[in-house]
């Protein structure tokens, strides 16, 4: 009798075969690899870009401090730092993310605010503004030298 009339006795009775086959479960590992290595590294990206804000919301809030007080004093600093005598400026500053440290310029009516990165990833950033409102990106991963007027996030094109 040949082979292919015999009945098969796994689906005798009404019974369907149950659990996975090798090849199924490993055809199922591949395909999660697969999507892990797409999803990790956007993920982390998108990650990185939101502690990103850590650093441009404190340079913009420090920024506007300053300015009042140079309202208030004519000039950024009656003393050695930023903004000395008020009770917000104690640089270097610790955020979340960030270190922000403030230089004069030699007649005090001038000043860069700098954020530069103090955790994990983000120490490959670093950030600046000065008094005149301009932005510069001084540390950017992949990137060498400064780029002008522009907090790039994503790219040099995507800019804060």
């Amino acid at each position: 009798m040949p082979f292919h009339n015999q009945p098969d006795k796994r689906h005798a009775a009404g019974h369907e075969p149950h659990g996975f086959t090798l090849v199924e479960m490993l055809v199922t590992v591949v395909l999660i690899a697969i999507l892990a290595s797409i999803a990790y590294p956007a993920y982390t990206n998108y990650v990185i870009r939101g502690q990103l804000q850590d650093a441009f919301a404190n340079l913009a809030d420090y920024r506007i401090k300053l300015e009042q007080y140079y309202q208030d004093n004519k000039a950024y600093s009656t003393g050695t730092t930023c903004g000395q005598g008020s009770a917000w400026a104690s640089f270097p500053i610790a955020t979340r993310y960030f270190t922000l440290t403030c230089t004069l310029t030699s007649t005090k009516q001038g000043y860069t605010l700098t954020a530069t990165g103090s955790s994990g990833r983000l120490t490959a950033y670093a950030y600046t503004v000065d008094d005149t409102g301009q932005k510069k990106t001084t540390a950017y991963p992949g990137h060498s030298g400064t780029i002008n007027n522009c907090w790039a996030i994503k790219s040099d094109s995507d800019c804060y």
